[in-house]
């Protein structure tokens, strides 16, 4: 834990070192943007990683164990922990810039940020991209919407009837019949989990819609 506790600090404050001598002429903001997605792109890469890993070395879904799904716990904790304080930092810096006084509080971060701070807290207690400099007109960009789109579906939503799949696969079931033959309780969890990723997908797809419909006004804003 100690490693990952100062491995994803480290790397922002890397990150926001080199973008002051590369990128001189980008405003504190811009930096703190990039910085902070460079780190969770490198979360994000992490994770994939071992998620493959784990799922190529386990032969049994139920009972099987790797130990890199027990050992990244403790290397995920930390980086919910500075997610946390990046967040409150870019919303300090994007409200410093729109000169709302009002929302540099804490207290005013937590409450507009409520379901991403209580997602972060259920992963540390239970157990995606904004550019922000003004490139939204670009085909870049687009690309990249579509791709995160893509990726948030895959991993967050088509996971679980993965797991699913995966189960009935060895057991000898269909997928629809999977629901019924684990415990009930196991059902409620998923759809527990489920549920706000289908909420912030719908989001992303709102923003895609959005995107899309006026480029213009996207490029001018």
């Amino acid at each position: 834990m100690a490693g990952g506790t100062l491995f994803f600090p480290g790397l922002f404050a890397l990150c926001s070192w080199a973008l002051r001598r590369w990128r001189p002429e980008w405003t504190g903001t811009d930096r703190v943007m990039i910085s902070t997605r460079l780190v969770s792109s490198v979360q994000a890469v992490l994770a994939t990683g071992s998620g493959i890993v784990i799922i190529r070395s386990c032969n049994d879904v139920v009972a099987g164990r790797h130990w890199l799904a027990r050992e990244y716990v403790w290397f995920l904790i930390p980086y919910m922990i500075y997610d946390c304080y990046a967040m409150y930092l870019c919303d300090w810096y994007r409200a410093r810039d729109q000169n709302r006084a009002h929302s540099l509080t804490l207290r005013s971060f937590l409450s507009r940020n409520r379901l991403m701070i209580t997602h972060h807290a259920v992963i540390l207690f239970v157990l995606v991209p904004v550019a922000q400099l003004k490139q939204q007109h670009t085909l870049l960009y687009k690309v990249n919407g579509v791709l995160t789109l893509a990726t948030f579906l895959c991993c967050r939503i088509l996971l679980f009837p993965f797991m699913y799949w995966s189960y009935g696969h060895q057991q000898g079931l269909s997928l629809l019949q999977v629901p019924f033959r684990i415990p009930f309780f196991c059902n409620v969890a998923n759809a527990f989990l489920i549920a706000p990723q289908i909420y912030w997908f719908s989001l992303l797809c709102r923003k895609a819609l959005r995107l899309f419909d006026n480029p213009q006004a996207k490029k001018d804003g």
